[in-house]
Protein backbone atom coordinates (compact mmCIF):
# COMPACT_ATOMS: atom_id res chain seq x y z
CA UNK A 1 0.00 0.00 0.00
CA UNK A 2 1.44 3.45 -0.83
CA UNK A 3 1.70 6.44 0.93
CA UNK A 4 -0.84 8.30 -0.56
CA UNK A 5 -4.16 10.08 0.62
CA UNK A 6 -6.93 12.52 -0.96
CA UNK A 7 -9.17 14.25 1.57
CA UNK A 8 -12.89 12.95 0.27
CA UNK A 9 -15.44 15.87 1.79
CA UNK A 10 -19.09 16.26 1.22
CA UNK A 11 -18.66 20.02 1.30
CA UNK A 12 -17.43 21.77 -1.98
CA UNK A 13 -14.83 24.23 -1.84
CA UNK A 14 -15.99 28.05 -1.47
CA UNK A 15 -15.64 29.71 -4.52
CA UNK A 16 -15.94 33.19 -3.48
CA UNK A 17 -13.78 35.94 -1.94
CA UNK A 18 -13.20 36.68 1.23
CA UNK A 19 -15.12 39.75 1.24
CA UNK A 20 -18.13 38.38 0.06
CA UNK A 21 -17.68 35.73 2.43
CA UNK A 22 -17.75 37.73 5.38
CA UNK A 23 -20.50 39.52 4.20
CA UNK A 24 -22.71 36.54 4.09
CA UNK A 25 -21.30 35.89 7.72
CA UNK A 26 -22.87 39.18 8.31
CA UNK A 27 -26.29 38.80 7.06
CA UNK A 28 -26.15 35.59 9.44
CA UNK A 29 -24.84 36.74 12.81
CA UNK A 30 -24.70 40.67 11.98
CA UNK A 31 -25.34 40.96 15.93
CA UNK A 32 -22.84 38.63 17.34
CA UNK A 33 -19.75 39.65 19.02
CA UNK A 34 -16.59 38.94 16.34
CA UNK A 35 -13.43 40.65 17.28
CA UNK A 36 -12.77 41.66 20.61
CA UNK A 37 -9.39 43.08 22.14
CA UNK A 38 -9.26 43.18 25.44
CA UNK A 39 -5.71 45.41 25.99
CA UNK A 40 -7.24 47.92 23.17
CA UNK A 41 -10.95 48.38 25.04
CA UNK A 42 -12.25 46.87 21.64
CA UNK A 43 -14.80 45.17 20.81
CA UNK A 44 -17.07 44.75 17.84
CA UNK A 45 -20.12 42.54 16.69
CA UNK A 46 -20.14 41.13 12.85
CA UNK A 47 -21.71 44.13 11.57
CA UNK A 48 -19.59 46.68 13.01
CA UNK A 49 -16.52 44.92 11.50
CA UNK A 50 -18.03 44.77 8.44
CA UNK A 51 -19.11 48.74 8.70
CA UNK A 52 -15.14 49.54 9.86
CA UNK A 53 -13.57 47.24 7.32
CA UNK A 54 -15.50 49.14 4.60
CA UNK A 55 -14.71 52.54 6.13
CA UNK A 56 -10.78 51.21 5.90
CA UNK A 57 -11.20 50.17 2.63
CA UNK A 58 -12.73 53.40 1.23
CA UNK A 59 -9.69 55.07 3.20
CA UNK A 60 -7.38 53.32 1.29
CA UNK A 61 -9.50 54.04 -1.85
CA UNK A 62 -8.87 56.98 -1.22
CA UNK A 63 -4.98 57.08 -0.44
CA UNK A 64 -4.88 55.61 -3.97
CA UNK A 65 -4.54 51.89 -3.16
CA UNK A 66 -5.61 50.15 -6.21
CA UNK A 67 -6.36 46.58 -7.02
CA UNK A 68 -3.01 44.76 -7.13
CA UNK A 69 -1.11 46.77 -5.21
CA UNK A 70 0.91 46.03 -2.10
CA UNK A 71 -0.10 47.11 1.07
CA UNK A 72 2.10 46.21 3.80
CA UNK A 73 1.26 45.42 7.41
CA UNK A 74 4.06 45.64 10.24
CA UNK A 75 2.53 45.37 13.77
CA UNK A 76 2.04 42.89 16.53
CA UNK A 77 -1.78 41.89 17.27
CA UNK A 78 -3.92 44.43 17.44
CA UNK A 79 -7.52 45.40 16.16
CA UNK A 80 -6.61 46.79 13.10
CA UNK A 81 -4.33 44.16 12.17
CA UNK A 82 -7.60 42.09 12.05
CA UNK A 83 -9.66 45.29 9.98
CA UNK A 84 -6.94 46.12 7.49
CA UNK A 85 -6.37 42.35 6.65
CA UNK A 86 -10.54 42.33 5.41
CA UNK A 87 -10.53 46.01 4.03
CA UNK A 88 -7.24 44.84 1.93
CA UNK A 89 -8.94 41.63 0.67
CA UNK A 90 -12.05 43.47 -0.35
CA UNK A 91 -10.51 45.64 -2.89
CA UNK A 92 -8.22 43.21 -4.29
CA UNK A 93 -4.64 44.76 -2.86
CA UNK A 94 -2.26 42.26 -1.55
CA UNK A 95 -1.59 42.45 1.79
CA UNK A 96 2.02 41.92 3.09
CA UNK A 97 2.61 40.10 6.37
CA UNK A 98 6.02 42.05 7.77
CA UNK A 99 7.09 40.23 10.81
CA UNK A 100 7.10 42.34 13.88
CA UNK A 101 10.67 40.96 14.58
CA UNK A 102 12.21 42.32 11.66
CA UNK A 103 14.98 44.95 11.84
CA UNK A 104 15.94 46.97 9.08
CA UNK A 105 18.07 45.07 6.97
CA UNK A 106 14.97 42.45 6.77
CA UNK A 107 12.25 45.09 6.54
CA UNK A 108 14.46 46.80 3.78
CA UNK A 109 14.48 43.51 1.86
CA UNK A 110 10.67 42.80 2.27
CA UNK A 111 9.62 46.05 1.51
CA UNK A 112 11.55 46.16 -1.54
CA UNK A 113 11.08 42.68 -2.82
CA UNK A 114 7.37 42.98 -2.57
CA UNK A 115 7.16 46.24 -3.94
CA UNK A 116 5.03 47.71 -0.83
CA UNK A 117 3.51 51.10 -1.91
CA UNK A 118 1.99 51.67 1.40
CA UNK A 119 2.66 50.57 4.64
CA UNK A 120 0.73 50.22 7.58
CA UNK A 121 2.75 50.01 11.03
CA UNK A 122 2.79 50.52 14.70
CA UNK A 123 4.91 53.28 16.50
CA UNK A 124 7.11 50.43 17.97
CA UNK A 125 6.96 47.20 19.58
CA UNK A 126 8.77 45.87 22.73
CA UNK A 127 12.69 47.63 22.19
CA UNK A 128 12.34 48.16 18.45
CA UNK A 129 11.41 51.82 17.36
CA UNK A 130 9.38 50.94 14.04
CA UNK A 131 9.59 54.60 12.63
CA UNK A 132 13.08 55.04 13.44
CA UNK A 133 13.61 51.98 11.29
CA UNK A 134 11.67 52.97 8.39
CA UNK A 135 13.28 56.16 8.43
CA UNK A 136 16.48 54.04 8.21
CA UNK A 137 15.40 52.09 5.18
CA UNK A 138 12.76 53.93 3.21
CA UNK A 139 15.58 55.21 0.77
CA UNK A 140 16.03 52.02 -0.36
CA UNK A 141 12.23 50.88 -1.16
CA UNK A 142 11.30 53.45 -4.15
CA UNK A 143 7.94 52.31 -4.51
CA UNK A 144 7.11 53.42 -0.99
CA UNK A 145 5.05 56.40 -1.10
CA UNK A 146 3.28 56.29 1.89
CA UNK A 147 3.43 55.30 5.36
CA UNK A 148 0.90 55.20 8.29
CA UNK A 149 1.56 54.83 11.64
CA UNK A 150 -1.36 53.83 13.39
CA UNK A 151 -1.10 55.61 16.69
CA UNK A 152 -1.00 58.75 14.38
CA UNK A 153 -2.79 58.60 11.06
CA UNK A 154 -5.79 55.56 11.86
CA UNK A 155 -8.33 58.64 12.70
CA UNK A 156 -7.50 60.11 9.61
CA UNK A 157 -7.67 57.20 7.07
CA UNK A 158 -11.08 56.89 8.34
CA UNK A 159 -11.90 59.90 7.56
CA UNK A 160 -10.70 59.91 4.15
CA UNK A 161 -13.07 56.70 3.92
CA UNK A 162 -16.10 58.93 4.39
CA UNK A 163 -15.09 60.75 1.65
CA UNK A 164 -15.51 57.86 -0.66
CA UNK A 165 -19.35 55.90 -1.16
CA UNK A 166 -19.98 52.62 -0.79
CA UNK A 167 -21.00 52.21 -4.39
CA UNK A 168 -17.54 52.60 -5.35
CA UNK A 169 -16.11 49.94 -2.75
CA UNK A 170 -19.33 47.90 -4.36
CA UNK A 171 -18.05 48.10 -7.74
CA UNK A 172 -14.21 47.68 -7.45
CA UNK A 173 -15.57 44.14 -5.28
CA UNK A 174 -17.76 42.93 -8.15
CA UNK A 175 -14.97 42.76 -10.50
CA UNK A 176 -12.46 40.81 -8.08
CA UNK A 177 -12.11 37.10 -8.24
CA UNK A 178 -11.46 34.50 -5.57
CA UNK A 179 -7.75 33.40 -7.91
CA UNK A 180 -6.13 36.53 -7.19
CA UNK A 181 -3.72 36.79 -5.40
CA UNK A 182 -4.24 38.65 -2.21
CA UNK A 183 -1.42 38.02 0.25
CA UNK A 184 2.10 38.21 0.48
CA UNK A 185 4.12 35.97 3.30
CA UNK A 186 7.59 35.56 4.00
CA UNK A 187 8.80 32.31 4.78
CA UNK A 188 11.60 32.17 7.70
CA UNK A 189 14.24 30.51 6.18
CA UNK A 190 17.48 29.25 7.52
CA UNK A 191 19.69 30.20 5.13
CA UNK A 192 19.69 32.65 2.45
CA UNK A 193 16.59 35.54 1.66
CA UNK A 194 13.21 34.88 2.66
CA UNK A 195 10.80 33.87 0.25
CA UNK A 196 7.38 35.69 -0.49
CA UNK A 197 5.11 33.09 -0.45
CA UNK A 198 2.21 34.30 -2.54
CA UNK A 199 -1.64 33.21 -1.17
CA UNK A 200 -5.14 33.24 -3.03
CA UNK A 201 -8.50 34.35 -1.29
CA UNK A 202 -9.56 30.81 -2.77
CA UNK A 203 -6.33 29.52 -0.76
CA UNK A 204 -6.83 30.92 2.70
CA UNK A 205 -10.63 31.25 2.81
CA UNK A 206 -10.89 27.88 2.04
CA UNK A 207 -8.16 26.58 4.32
CA UNK A 208 -9.85 28.83 7.17
CA UNK A 209 -13.58 27.40 6.50
CA UNK A 210 -12.24 23.80 6.25
CA UNK A 211 -9.99 24.29 9.60
CA UNK A 212 -13.08 25.56 11.09
CA UNK A 213 -15.18 22.45 9.99
CA UNK A 214 -12.92 20.55 11.66
CA UNK A 215 -13.13 21.76 14.92
CA UNK A 216 -17.00 21.97 14.63
CA UNK A 217 -16.98 26.29 15.12
CA UNK A 218 -20.25 27.94 15.23
CA UNK A 219 -21.44 31.54 16.49
CA UNK A 220 -21.13 30.10 20.62
CA UNK A 221 -17.51 29.25 19.69
CA UNK A 222 -14.88 31.99 21.17
CA UNK A 223 -11.70 31.54 20.30
CA UNK A 224 -8.36 32.93 21.90
CA UNK A 225 -5.78 33.69 19.60
CA UNK A 226 -2.33 34.43 21.20
CA UNK A 227 -0.06 33.46 17.94
CA UNK A 228 1.04 36.45 15.30
CA UNK A 229 -1.81 37.52 12.99
CA UNK A 230 1.67 37.93 10.82
CA UNK A 231 1.86 34.54 10.13
CA UNK A 232 -0.81 31.67 8.80
CA UNK A 233 -1.05 30.79 12.32
CA UNK A 234 -3.11 33.99 13.49
CA UNK A 235 -4.60 35.41 10.51
CA UNK A 236 -5.94 32.11 8.62
CA UNK A 237 -6.48 29.39 11.37
CA UNK A 238 -7.19 31.95 13.38
CA UNK A 239 -9.43 34.74 11.59
CA UNK A 240 -10.86 33.15 8.73
CA UNK A 241 -11.49 29.77 10.85
CA UNK A 242 -13.59 32.20 12.82
CA UNK A 243 -15.20 34.97 10.63
CA UNK A 244 -16.17 32.06 8.00
CA UNK A 245 -18.41 30.33 10.95
CA UNK A 246 -19.46 33.21 12.69
CA UNK A 247 -17.05 32.77 16.16
CA UNK A 248 -15.66 35.42 17.68
CA UNK A 249 -12.11 36.04 17.45
CA UNK A 250 -10.38 36.81 20.72
CA UNK A 251 -6.90 38.97 21.05
CA UNK A 252 -5.20 38.36 24.54
CA UNK A 253 -2.69 40.77 23.68
CA UNK A 254 0.08 42.19 21.57
CA UNK A 255 2.51 39.24 22.01
CA UNK A 256 2.34 35.96 23.80
CA UNK A 257 2.57 36.38 27.77
CA UNK A 258 0.84 32.66 29.18
CA UNK A 259 -0.73 34.86 32.64
CA UNK A 260 -2.74 37.27 30.21
CA UNK A 261 -3.58 34.13 27.90
CA UNK A 262 -4.83 32.58 30.87
CA UNK A 263 -6.76 35.33 32.70
CA UNK A 264 -7.95 35.98 29.11
CA UNK A 265 -9.58 32.53 28.48
CA UNK A 266 -10.83 32.61 31.77
CA UNK A 267 -12.43 36.87 31.36
CA UNK A 268 -13.83 36.04 28.23
CA UNK A 269 -15.29 32.53 28.28
CA UNK A 270 -12.96 31.03 25.69
CA UNK A 271 -13.66 27.65 24.18
CA UNK A 272 -11.03 27.26 22.00
CA UNK A 273 -7.66 27.89 22.44
CA UNK A 274 -4.36 27.58 20.15
CA UNK A 275 -0.81 28.28 20.28
CA UNK A 276 2.63 26.42 19.32
CA UNK A 277 3.88 23.69 21.79
CA UNK A 278 6.20 25.78 23.75
CA UNK A 279 2.79 28.37 24.86
CA UNK A 280 1.15 25.39 25.71
CA UNK A 281 4.24 24.40 28.08
CA UNK A 282 4.24 28.13 29.36
CA UNK A 283 0.92 28.03 30.43
CA UNK A 284 0.52 24.57 31.72
CA UNK A 285 3.58 25.56 34.03
CA UNK A 286 2.65 29.15 35.02
CA UNK A 287 2.83 29.29 38.82
CA UNK A 288 -0.72 30.88 38.44
CA UNK A 289 -2.59 28.30 36.36
CA UNK A 290 -4.51 26.36 39.13
CA UNK A 291 -6.15 29.50 39.74
CA UNK A 292 -8.09 30.00 36.58
CA UNK A 293 -11.14 28.33 35.60
CA UNK A 294 -11.02 26.87 31.99
CA UNK A 295 -13.88 24.81 32.14
CA UNK A 296 -15.17 26.08 29.14
CA UNK A 297 -12.69 25.42 26.63
CA UNK A 298 -13.72 22.40 24.58
CA UNK A 299 -11.02 22.81 21.10
CA UNK A 300 -8.06 24.32 19.99
CA UNK A 301 -5.12 24.38 17.66
CA UNK A 302 -1.82 23.00 18.42
CA UNK A 303 0.75 23.33 15.30
CA UNK A 304 3.70 25.35 14.35
CA UNK A 305 6.22 23.17 15.24
CA UNK A 306 6.47 19.50 16.15
CA UNK A 307 3.98 18.67 19.04
CA UNK A 308 5.30 16.34 22.27
CA UNK A 309 2.94 13.81 22.94
CA UNK A 310 3.48 14.44 26.40
CA UNK A 311 2.38 18.34 26.02
CA UNK A 312 -0.97 17.26 24.40
CA UNK A 313 -1.86 14.55 27.06
CA UNK A 314 -1.52 17.33 29.19
CA UNK A 315 -3.37 19.77 27.33
CA UNK A 316 -6.73 17.38 27.22
CA UNK A 317 -6.58 17.17 30.62
CA UNK A 318 -5.43 19.73 32.72
CA UNK A 319 -6.50 22.66 30.15
CA UNK A 320 -9.82 20.77 29.46
CA UNK A 321 -9.22 20.81 25.86
CA UNK A 322 -11.04 17.26 25.22
CA UNK A 323 -11.35 17.86 21.61
CA UNK A 324 -7.75 19.96 21.22
CA UNK A 325 -6.69 19.07 17.41
CA UNK A 326 -3.02 18.93 15.98
CA UNK A 327 -2.72 20.73 12.43
CA UNK A 328 0.45 20.09 10.17
CA UNK A 329 1.20 22.72 7.21
CA UNK A 330 3.50 25.49 6.20
CA UNK A 331 3.05 28.78 4.97
CA UNK A 332 3.60 27.89 1.33
CA UNK A 333 0.30 25.24 1.50
CA UNK A 334 -2.17 28.18 2.99
CA UNK A 335 -0.88 26.44 5.58
CA UNK A 336 -3.15 23.49 6.59
CA UNK A 337 -2.46 19.77 4.71
CA UNK A 338 -3.32 17.77 7.67
CA UNK A 339 -5.53 17.86 11.05
CA UNK A 340 -6.41 15.40 13.75
CA UNK A 341 -10.25 14.79 13.79
CA UNK A 342 -12.36 15.32 16.83
CA UNK A 343 -13.42 11.47 16.65
CA UNK A 344 -10.14 9.98 16.25
CA UNK A 345 -8.81 7.59 18.45
CA UNK A 346 -6.97 9.34 21.56
CA UNK A 347 -3.55 7.99 20.58
CA UNK A 348 -3.68 9.02 16.80
CA UNK A 349 -4.93 12.23 18.23
CA UNK A 350 -2.49 13.00 20.30
CA UNK A 351 0.56 11.29 18.15
CA UNK A 352 0.13 12.02 14.98
CA UNK A 353 -0.89 15.20 12.68
CA UNK A 354 -3.96 13.47 11.56
CA UNK A 355 -5.46 12.41 8.18
CA UNK A 356 -5.12 14.54 4.96
CA UNK A 357 -7.44 17.81 4.69
CA UNK A 358 -10.64 17.80 2.59
CA UNK A 359 -9.69 18.27 -1.07
CA UNK A 360 -6.41 18.32 -0.24
CA UNK A 361 -4.05 15.58 -1.42
CA UNK A 362 -0.70 14.21 -0.05
CA UNK A 363 2.08 11.45 -0.49
CA UNK A 364 5.36 10.61 0.83
CA UNK A 365 8.21 9.97 -1.64
CA UNK A 366 11.67 8.65 -1.36
CA UNK A 367 13.87 12.04 -1.65
CA UNK A 368 16.65 10.62 -3.98
CA UNK A 369 14.32 8.84 -6.81
CA UNK A 370 10.90 10.51 -6.36
CA UNK A 371 9.01 7.23 -6.09
CA UNK A 372 5.82 7.05 -3.97
CA UNK A 373 7.18 4.91 -0.57
CA UNK A 374 5.40 2.17 1.11
CA UNK A 375 3.43 2.91 3.95
CA UNK A 376 5.06 3.34 7.45
CA UNK A 377 8.25 4.02 5.16
CA UNK A 378 9.82 7.55 5.98
CA UNK A 379 10.69 10.05 3.48
CA UNK A 380 9.38 13.74 2.15
CA UNK A 381 6.09 14.81 2.45
CA UNK A 382 4.10 16.50 -0.70
CA UNK A 383 1.17 18.51 -0.96
CA UNK A 384 -1.07 19.13 -3.52
CA UNK A 385 -4.66 20.86 -4.29
CA UNK A 386 -6.44 24.26 -4.16
CA UNK A 387 -4.11 25.37 -0.76
CA UNK A 388 -1.13 25.25 -3.34
CA UNK A 389 0.48 29.00 -3.11
CA UNK A 390 0.40 30.68 -6.50
CA UNK A 391 4.30 30.85 -5.87
CA UNK A 392 6.70 32.88 -4.55
CA UNK A 393 6.54 36.75 -5.23
CA UNK A 394 8.89 37.41 -7.98
CA UNK A 395 10.79 34.34 -7.80
CA UNK A 396 9.91 31.91 -10.40
CA UNK A 397 13.15 29.81 -9.70
CA UNK A 398 12.60 29.09 -5.99
CA UNK A 399 9.10 28.26 -7.11
CA UNK A 400 9.74 25.88 -9.61
CA UNK A 401 12.15 24.40 -6.95
CA UNK A 402 9.17 24.17 -4.73
CA UNK A 403 6.24 23.21 -6.74
CA UNK A 404 7.23 20.30 -9.21
CA UNK A 405 5.52 20.52 -12.81
CA UNK A 406 3.03 18.47 -11.05
CA UNK A 407 1.89 20.97 -8.95
CA UNK A 408 2.86 18.65 -6.19
CA UNK A 409 4.84 21.24 -2.78
CA UNK A 410 7.99 19.38 -1.53
CA UNK A 411 7.72 20.15 2.07
CA UNK A 412 11.14 19.37 3.02
CA UNK A 413 9.74 17.38 6.19
CA UNK A 414 10.21 13.50 6.44
CA UNK A 415 7.01 12.19 7.34
CA UNK A 416 5.59 8.70 7.59
CA UNK A 417 1.85 7.56 6.71
CA UNK A 418 0.22 4.79 8.56
CA UNK A 419 -2.36 2.46 7.41
CA UNK A 420 -5.04 4.60 8.22
CA UNK A 421 -3.89 7.08 6.52
CA UNK A 422 -2.50 8.70 9.81
CA UNK A 423 0.82 10.87 9.19
CA UNK A 424 3.46 11.20 11.86
CA UNK A 425 6.53 14.35 11.24
CA UNK A 426 9.83 12.03 12.12
CA UNK A 427 11.69 15.68 10.98
CA UNK A 428 13.13 17.55 8.38
CA UNK A 429 15.66 16.62 5.85
CA UNK A 430 18.27 19.01 6.62
CA UNK A 431 17.67 18.25 10.47
CA UNK A 432 18.49 14.49 10.43
CA UNK A 433 21.79 13.63 12.08
CA UNK A 434 23.93 11.48 9.61
CA UNK A 435 26.11 10.03 12.95
CA UNK A 436 28.68 7.72 11.19
CA UNK A 437 26.83 6.42 8.40
CA UNK A 438 23.79 6.15 10.26
CA UNK A 439 20.49 8.44 10.04
CA UNK A 440 18.94 9.71 13.38
CA UNK A 441 15.64 11.60 13.20
CA UNK A 442 15.84 14.49 16.42
CA UNK A 443 12.14 14.01 16.82
CA UNK A 444 12.82 10.48 17.81
CA UNK A 445 14.68 11.58 21.17
CA UNK A 446 12.77 14.54 21.35
CA UNK A 447 9.99 12.07 21.98
CA UNK A 448 11.78 9.92 24.17
CA UNK A 449 13.27 13.18 26.42
CA UNK A 450 10.16 14.62 26.98
CA UNK A 451 9.12 11.17 28.77
CA UNK A 452 11.76 12.50 31.70
CA UNK A 453 10.06 13.78 34.80
CA UNK A 454 12.79 16.52 34.90
CA UNK A 455 12.28 17.55 31.26
CA UNK A 456 10.27 20.83 30.71
CA UNK A 457 11.39 20.86 26.87
CA UNK A 458 13.95 19.98 24.64
CA UNK A 459 15.54 20.25 21.28
CA UNK A 460 18.35 18.24 19.27
CA UNK A 461 20.08 19.07 17.12
CA UNK A 462 23.73 17.32 15.18
CA UNK A 463 26.70 19.05 15.66
CA UNK A 464 30.15 18.28 14.13
CA UNK A 465 32.34 15.72 14.68
CA UNK A 466 35.83 14.79 12.84
CA UNK A 467 35.40 10.91 13.53
CA UNK A 468 31.67 10.39 13.06
CA UNK A 469 30.67 13.94 10.62
CA UNK A 470 27.72 14.34 13.23
CA UNK A 471 27.37 13.94 16.99
CA UNK A 472 24.17 14.02 18.83
CA UNK A 473 23.36 17.20 21.20
CA UNK A 474 20.38 18.03 23.36
CA UNK A 475 19.29 21.15 24.65
CA UNK A 476 16.99 20.55 27.77
CA UNK A 477 15.05 22.99 29.48
CA UNK A 478 14.21 21.61 33.24
CA UNK A 479 10.77 21.81 34.44
CA UNK A 480 10.24 24.14 37.59
CA UNK A 481 12.07 22.68 41.01
CA UNK A 482 14.07 19.83 39.27
CA UNK A 483 17.70 19.96 38.44
CA UNK A 484 18.40 17.40 35.68
CA UNK A 485 21.76 16.48 35.39
CA UNK A 486 24.15 14.72 32.42
CA UNK A 487 24.57 11.49 34.30
CA UNK A 488 20.84 11.36 34.85
CA UNK A 489 19.53 11.41 31.60
CA UNK A 490 22.12 9.59 30.00
CA UNK A 491 21.03 6.31 32.52
CA UNK A 492 17.15 7.28 31.66
CA UNK A 493 18.51 7.29 28.22
CA UNK A 494 20.54 3.47 28.35
CA UNK A 495 18.93 0.51 27.52
CA UNK A 496 16.02 2.08 26.28
CA UNK A 497 16.94 3.71 23.22
CA UNK A 498 19.96 3.08 20.54
CA UNK A 499 23.70 4.00 22.08
CA UNK A 500 24.03 6.19 18.74
CA UNK A 501 20.67 8.37 19.65
CA UNK A 502 21.59 9.23 23.31
CA UNK A 503 23.06 12.65 23.48
CA UNK A 504 26.89 13.41 23.09
CA UNK A 505 26.77 16.74 24.71
CA UNK A 506 24.14 18.21 26.97
CA UNK A 507 23.20 21.72 27.84
CA UNK A 508 20.62 23.40 30.19
CA UNK A 509 18.79 26.14 29.09
CA UNK A 510 15.96 28.33 29.84
CA UNK A 511 14.96 29.19 26.40
CA UNK A 512 15.65 28.37 23.03
CA UNK A 513 16.29 30.99 20.11
CA UNK A 514 13.05 31.41 18.48
CA UNK A 515 10.91 32.70 15.32
CA UNK A 516 8.01 35.41 16.84
CA UNK A 517 5.98 32.50 15.33
CA UNK A 518 7.32 30.13 17.76
CA UNK A 519 9.82 28.11 15.79
CA UNK A 520 13.10 26.73 17.20
CA UNK A 521 15.92 28.11 15.06
CA UNK A 522 18.31 25.10 15.48
CA UNK A 523 20.28 26.68 12.99
CA UNK A 524 21.25 29.42 15.82
CA UNK A 525 21.73 26.34 17.87
CA UNK A 526 24.36 25.33 16.02
CA UNK A 527 25.99 28.04 15.65
CA UNK A 528 26.10 28.52 19.30
CA UNK A 529 27.22 25.16 20.17
CA UNK A 530 30.23 24.85 17.79
CA UNK A 531 31.51 27.89 19.43
CA UNK A 532 30.85 26.92 23.04
CA UNK A 533 32.26 23.36 22.41
CA UNK A 534 34.88 24.47 20.37
CA UNK A 535 34.06 22.29 16.97
CA UNK A 536 35.15 25.02 14.39
CA UNK A 537 37.38 22.75 13.31
CA UNK A 538 35.14 19.43 12.82
CA UNK A 539 32.88 22.19 11.51
CA UNK A 540 35.32 23.32 8.45
CA UNK A 541 35.67 19.67 6.60
CA UNK A 542 34.81 19.94 3.58
CA UNK A 543 31.88 17.12 2.63
CA UNK A 544 30.58 16.36 -0.75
Amino acid sequence: MLSYASGPSSLPLLGETIGDNLRRTVERHGESEALVVPHQQYRATYRQLWEQTSLVARGLIARGVRRGDRVGIWSPNRFEWVVTQYATARIGAILVNINPAYRTSELEYALGQSGVSFLILARAFRQADYVRMLREVKGACPELREALVLEDGWGSLLRDGRGVSDEALAAIESVLQFDDPINIQYTSGTTGFPKGATLSHHNILNNGFFIGETVKYTPEDRVCIPVPFYHCFGMVLGNLACTSHGACIVVPGEAFDADTVLRITEQERCTSLYGVPTMFIAELEHAGFEQHDLSRLRTGIMAGSPCPVEVMKKVQSRMNMREVTICYGMTETSPVSTQSALDDPLEKRVGTVGRVHPHVEVKVIDPEAGAIVGRGESGELCTRGYSVMLGYWNNEAATADAIDIARWMHTGDLATMDDQGYVNIVGRIKDMIIRGGENIYPREIEEFLYGHPDVSDVQVIGVPSERYGEEVMAWVKPREGSAPTTESLEAFCRGRIATNKIPRYWKFVDSFPMTVTGKVQKYLMRQASVEELGLQAAASVTTA
